[in-house]
């Protein structure tokens, strides 16, 4: 599917709907693994704002990337709950391996069962060292 049909697929899917931008936004990050530059226009055209207006809650939300990622993301839990739980202790065996990029996140919303991280759509618990160095081979691969 092209790039311009996959947009107006989503910008379709939210056509009418009150507050779409942040829902169209997410739906082209998943769709595309960013919101790229060239998408900004049609999206603000399609909501009738500016692209500035776009553009800024793109840059302003750190979960929506202008670019794909380089590297796989893991997005590591250091809320407190997990801080507990050991994360600190883990945290360096992720910052080592240079086949991922380690972004660092407060809740993920398992607090009983951390340390806790998550990739893409997917969220490992109770990780220890073994399920660290599992999780990274399973996503660099």
């Amino acid at each position: 599917m092209q790039f311009e049909d996959q947009i107006s697929g989503i910008l379709r899917r939210h056509e009418g709907r009150k507050g779409a931008l942040l829902p169209i936004l997410n739906d082209v990050q998943a769709a595309l693994g960013h919101v790229p530059a060239t998408a900004v226009p049609l999206i603000a055209e399609a909501l009738n704002l500016s692209r500035a207006e776009v553009h800024g809650v793109v840059t302003f939300y750190h979960d929506l990337k202008p670019a794909p990622a380089d590297l796989p993301v893991v997005k590591l839990c250091r809320a407190e709950a997990c801080q507990a739980r050991g994360v600190e202790a883990l945290a360096p065996v992720f910052e080592a391996d240079e086949r991922i990029q380690v972004e660092t996140v407060y809740c993920l919303g398992l607090c009983a069962s951390g340390p806790s991280a998550m990739v893409g759509d997917r969220v490992f618990a109770r990780l220890d060292e073994a399920g660290a160095k599992k999780l990274i081979g399973e996503v660099a691969a």
